[in-house]
Order: C-alpha cells, then structure tokens, then sequence
C-alpha cells in the first residue's frame, strides 16, 4: 500500500478513536464540571473531529485508487491540519484556555473548506 494512503487512512482511525474517547470524556467526566457554553464548544469540538477523520479515511481510501494525486495528499493535510487547528483550539477554549485563541478556530474550519475543495478536485482531475 502507498505509503500516503497508509498515513492518511491511520490518520482517520486514531482521530476516530479520539472523537470517540473525547466525546465519551465530555458527556461524563466533563458534563458536571463545565458551563453549558464550553460544554456546548466541546461537543463541535468533538463532532468535527469524527466527521473529518471519516473523511480522511476517505482520502485514505481515494490515495490507493489514485496513487500519483497531489491533489489528494493535499486534502489530507488539511483536513487533518484543520482537525488539529479547529477542534483543538475548541478543545482548549472549552477548557478554559484564554478567549484570544478563538482566533484560531477559523484557520481550521479554512483548512477543512479547502480539503474537502482540494478533494473534489483531485477527483474529478483523475
């Protein structure tokens, strides 16, 4: 297997097994200790991480059929930088962390647009 598809589809599994354990952590170690608010952040947090590592999976899956594709090796970085960038400033904020790192926030939800964009193209390119 193509060493790109190997990252991208191991990506998808260990950022799907941390959405699973982080939302579990929010809705019970979490859930008495944090406002609505940051539980609220948590809970996006959570969901963009699931909802992203399918989706590298999905470019995973794509690099075996499409080896040669910059264009998806591209959206797998982003989504995977935007994961880390989104959902962890999320993270952080509904920690507690201080407010100027919602700046943050927006940069990953950019890098989750253009994976998705920069994976339609790669496929519709192949």
């Amino acid at each position: 297997m193509l060493a790109s598809a190997k990252l991208f589809l191991a990506l998808g599994a260990v950022f799907g097994a941390c959405g699973v354990t982080l939302g579990a952590f929010g809705a019970h170690a979490l859930k008495a200790r944090l406002a609505a608010d940051q539980l609220a952040l948590w809970n996006t947090a959570t969901q963009y991480l699931f909802w992203h590592a399918l989706g590298l999976l999905a470019v995973g899956l794509a690099c075996t059929q499409l080896p040669e594709s910059t264009w998806l090796r591209t959206a797998g970085v982003l989504l995977a930088a935007g994961i880390v960038l989104f959902s962890g400033s999320l993270y952080l904020l509904a920690l507690g962390a201080p407010r100027v790192l919602g700046a943050v926030t927006p940069i990953g939800g950019l890098a989750f647009m253009a994976g998705w964009a920069t994976l339609t193209v790669g496929v519709l390119r192949a």
